[in-house]
């Protein structure tokens, strides 16, 4: 342990807010596992707990192991990556799979050691280590929006399933419905990465413009032929009119009314670790909604606490990116990064109802395996390019295969 804390390299201070985050999470973790175990009937808290360290565990190992990786190692893995990120996400659809009688497209589960795995959290980061790649590779040329068609968008498109040739629509069409908050969020980022890389404002209005039509043309094909198309369309819908709706009476209200009491009762320090009473009625208490816990055992101190922890995780992104001399370094540490703090403000949005409900849960302090691995991923790189490295590991990286193969492609 001792001779790992030595090998620690990066910014320092990005690992002491993942850190205490992880440290923290155990807190709110484990007091809305009751929920959790009540629901399951075994009334085993202590089970929770281990699982949420188990997760936690493996993700820092995921985080030590990435940043010992020289970033420009990650032009080649991205190329590597995405095709085999589509195959996964189309894989996961074709499964099936459902979780409480629940639409749960999303996941994928994998043999042997059954465990269930987000495949979009692991096709964002690839995507995003890849358009990265891309506009490094054209920063200092003169392109057309034609040019860029098939090496950028195209790969976007399959992965957000926002694509308009009717071949590939056919395949892929269910990826976009079974997790639109997901893809949207994805969608945002390449487009605020793209333009953060120099791509122009021109050819971006045209990509936006093609994405809010496609995406009308979807909602009002799946309203005129219901039955052709899965029923998160509905659930989109319902969740924006709830949202609209002021009405404290509407049934699909629940979860958001239960997290504005919690928040409510909260104060200005809180009930106090352990003592929150609307993590009984929460059915999300320890992902979805685990900010109005937090708020409401710890107070506007903790609300507070939670969110200046992330915006201390975005100073140091762009410290991170402002330092790094290398063009797709900088970009890497921002389409990687950003979509961490974004996540988190959407999470805490929606607890205080400045969003819709979307699913999204809070970065290294909601459980799940998938969300804590996936960010512990991002982390991982982004550190790694905040590593300086010396002579012999620039000359190494220059020669690195990987490398070689994303230049000449």
């Amino acid at each position: 342990m001792k001779q790992a804390l030595l090998n620690i390299q990066g910014d320092k201070v990005l690992w002491a807010i993942a850190g205490l985050l992880a440290l923290f999470s155990f807190m709110p973790v484990y007091s809305a596992s009751s929920n959790l175990a009540y629901l399951y009937g075994d009334g085993n808290t202590f089970k929770y707990l281990i699982k949420h360290a188990v997760h936690l565990g493996l993700g820092f190992l995921i985080v030590y192991g990435v940043h010992k990786i020289p970033y420009n190692y990650f032009k080649g893995l991205s190329m590597i990556m995405l095709p085999i990120a589509v195959v996964l996400l189309v894989v996961t659809i074709a499964q099936g799979t459902t979780i409480g009688g629940a639409n749960a497209s999303r996941w994928i589960r994998i043999p042997v050691v059954g465990v269930t795995f987000q495949t979009s959290t692991l096709a964002s980061v690839v995507l995003l280590s890849f358009v990265a790649r891309y506009l490094a590779k054209i920063a200092s040329k003169a392109y057309t929006f034609k040019e860029t068609l098939v090496p950028l968008w195209l790969p976007v498109m399959l992965v957000v399933a926002c694509i308009w040739w009717l071949p590939v629509m056919l395949v892929v069409a269910c990826i976009f419905p079974a997790n639109f908050s997901t893809a949207a969020i994805i969608f945002s980022m390449v487009i605020m990465l793209v333009f953060i890389g120099g791509y122009p404002l021109k050819y971006l209005a045209i990509i936006f413009a093609t994405g809010l039509l496609f995406l009308t043309l979807f909602i009002l094909a799946a309203k005129a032929f219901p039955g052709a198309f899965s029923n998160r369309v509905d659930t989109w819908t319902s969740r924006i009119e709830n949202f609209l709706d002021d009405s404290e009476n509407q049934k699909d209200n629940y979860q958001i009314e239960r997290a504005k009491i919690a928040i409510a009762t909260g104060g200005l320090i809180g009930q106090g670790p352990g003592k929150s009473v609307q993590k009984n009625f929460l059915p999300q208490s320890s992902s979805d909604f685990i900010y109005a816990i937090v708020v409401e055992e710890f107070g506007l101190l903790g609300a507070v606490g939670i969110m200046f922890a992330y915006l201390l995780v975005l100073a140091r992104l762009i410290i991170i990116s402002h330092k790094c001399e290398d063009v797709f370094g900088k970009l890497l540490v921002l389409g990687v990064g950003l979509p961490i703090v974004f996540q988190a403000l959407i999470n805490m949005a929606v607890a205080v109802e400045l969003f819709p409900v979307t699913g999204q849960t809070l970065p290294l302090v909601s459980s799940g395996g998938t969300s804590i691995w996936m960010t512990c991923l991002a982390l991982g790189i982004v550190i790694s390019v905040s590593v300086k490295s010396t002579p012999k590991e620039k000359e190494e990286s220059e020669a690195n295969p990987l490398d070689i193969l994303s230049e000449t492609i």
